[in-house]
């Protein structure tokens, strides 16, 4: 799997010489590939690779701390149930003998009321011994009924796939791009296949349903799970509540924003990644331009003081000023790191955060500028319009809808 992945890495990194060639010669626009990036590539594989599985072994061990709970209180039932039934039997026993002597106490002489009495407190007690009895058997049969459902969940959860499901699934024609997404994460992981990743490869894939299950849940139990890595639905409701717009390429540009180690760059004339960013980081973010009067002092302010900066409208041409802190140049004096900004060197405060934005349609940035940022396009598509303009009828026409799906996201 290893060398898979590396090969893969390698494939991506050389296959983007022919897709920049491709993307300057139909759009006009330039971009470059570095050793840095492809450094970065693999640092990025590893950072999220690791961050995943951290993620998936808690889980498991949440799962399996369950379980082992489940199987203790089930233990402990099963025990306590069988201390009832014994209990049960010496009531009984006991009750036995209480009418025994009630009836011989009857039958005797002048002394029959001391004897009645005091089977009478004999009955007394052999009721309460009863009724704790009973209400330990409550109490068991509660935890019994409270565990059983957990259990089943959890087993549920497990073997969630069918044969019926697969089947559905291969029957579709034309399915959701999610579903193809899907389709393509397990070519790439249960076949090891980086090239053909169309809706007939992922059927033949699934030809066999349950061999397809059973490599499913095999792969899964090599705690690995790599669909939907960067996002899920949560994320891209909050991104929207937060003012990105409802397309996948600004879901993707929006992953990208939130994942990658470089500081952002955006390609954004139409501002709709501007606007996110500040929904996002709310009003405490500063927002300046390089060509305002005494941007540097500002830019070593925001950095002393741990703030979150955008610097808009940004051209082609970065000063030279700012490329320590592009490059994240930091040097360790004791305890904290410090970045030079001109002839200052300013201490780095925890929590600083900077995007840089662009306003151009087709900036030509030069190789240095792209190794130090993340250069994301969020110029709008067809398609992306297409989605948003959607959204915005689901809006209007459905607001019941939003509502819903707001007041699930918040919670």
């Amino acid at each position: 799997m290893q060398e898979k992945v590396g090969d893969h890495m390698a494939f991506v990194h050389l296959s983007i010489d022919e897709a920049n060639q491709r993307f300057r010669t139909q759009l006009r626009r330039n971009n470059y590939t570095t050793p840095t990036s492809f450094l970065e590539l693999i640092s990025f594989y590893k950072g999220l690779l690791g961050k995943k599985q951290g993620a998936i072994v808690e889980n498991m061990e949440r799962l399996e701390n369950g379980l082992d709970i489940m199987a203790k209180v089930t233990e402990q039932v099963e025990d306590l149930k069988k201390r009832i039934e014994v209990a049960m039997v010496e009531v009984a026993e006991e009750k036995k003998k209480t009418n025994a002597l009630i009836e011989v106490v009857n039958k005797e002489s002048a002394d029959a009321a001391v004897e009645q009495e005091a089977a009478n407190k004999q009955e007394e007690e052999v009721n309460e011994a009863s009724a704790a009895a009973q209400k330990e058997m409550d109490t068991a049969n509660a935890e019994l009924a409270e565990a059983l459902p957990a259990m089943e969940a959890a087993k549920e959860a497990v073997n969630c796939l069918t044969k019926d499901k697969i089947d559905t699934v291969k029957a579709l024609g034309t399915p959701p791009p999610a579903v193809v997404e899907v389709g393509k994460a397990c070519l790439i992981m249960l076949k090891g296949e980086f090239k053909k990743h169309d809706w007939d490869q992922s059927k033949k894939m699934m030809n066999n349903p349950n061999a397809f299950i059973d490599q499913v849940k095999g792969f899964n139990a090599e705690n690995i799970d790599p669909l939907d890595v960067l996002s899920d639905a949560t994320d891209q409701a909050k991104w929207i509540i937060e003012g990105l717009q409802a397309d996948r390429v600004s879901f993707e540009n929006a992953a990208i924003v939130c994942e990658c180690s470089r500081w952002p760059l955006l390609i954004d004339p139409q501002l709709q990644g501007q606007k996110w960013i500040k929904g996002r980081e709310g009003a405490d973010m500063d927002i300046m331009q390089l060509t305002q009067a005494g941007w540097s002092k500002k830019i070593e302010m925001a950095v002393q003081n741990g703030k979150v900066l955008m610097i808009e409208a940004i051209g082609q041409e970065i000063d030279p000023l700012l490329d320590p802190l592009l490059g994240k140049q930091y040097v360790k004096k004791g305890r904290s790191f410090v970045v030079k900004i001109g002839a200052e060197d300013v201490e780095l405060a925890n929590g600083f955060k900077l995007y840089l934005q662009t306003k151009m349609l087709n900036p030509h940035y030069k190789p240095e500028t792209a190794a130090q940022c993340t250069i994301i396009n969020f110029i709008v598509t067809e398609a992306g319009l297409e989605d948003q303009l959607l959204a915005m009828v689901v809006r209007v026409e459905k607001p019941d809808l939003e509502a819903t799906k707001e007041e699930i996201v918040n919670q």
